[in-house]
């Protein structure tokens, strides 16, 4: 694993920036200014990081477009709904546009990853109590998905265990 001690290096060290850069893209996919924000948090100046990282976005190294593909695929695998991967992809500075582009390309059911979530969460039985049908939609509201998806996700699995 690559160390890079920041007591012997300098802050606008464009080599060091480089290789710390591309130890944490190694890891996983990074978005410019989630990339950006650990290198400047860990000592480095940010007009070098910001040089740095254009360098990697055009060598292909860095890419938000291959970030936000990865992301949104693994969050929808997760069970997440749109409003919470909008949100997670606003703090990671990726722009509301390319998500949006992405989520379009997709086509994603997202009444059946609801769905299935509430599935695998609550099982096919319904909920008879109105406390305990609340609380089942607001976990669904919050992990992101639309009011239309919950009410349409648990509508679809308790019909489906009824036939």
């Amino acid at each position: 694993m690559l160390r890079i001690s920041m007591a012997k290096v300098e802050p606008d060290d464009k080599k060091a920036i480089e290789q710390r850069a591309v130890f944490l893209l190694g890891r996983r996919e990074h978005s410019a200014s989630e990339l950006a924000r650990k290198l400047r948090d860990k000592g480095f100046a940010a007009d070098a990081v910001d040089e740095v990282i254009s360098e990697l976005q055009e060598r292909g190294w860095q890419s938000d477009q291959r970030f936000t593909e990865s992301y949104v695929r693994q969050r929808i695998e997760a069970g997440y709904g749109p409003l919470k991967i909008y949100s997670d992809m606003a703090q990671k500075g990726i722009q509301r546009t390319l998500v949006e582009q992405i989520l379009e390309s997709t086509n994603v059911d997202w009444v059946a990853v609801a769905a299935d979530r509430y599935q695998r969460r609550f099982g096919t039985e319904a909920a008879t109590e109105d406390k305990e049908k609340a609380r089942r939609q607001r976990h669904l509201a919050s992990r992101g998905f639309l009011s239309s998806h919950v009410y349409a996700a648990i509508s679809k699995v308790h019909d489906d265990d009824r036939s």
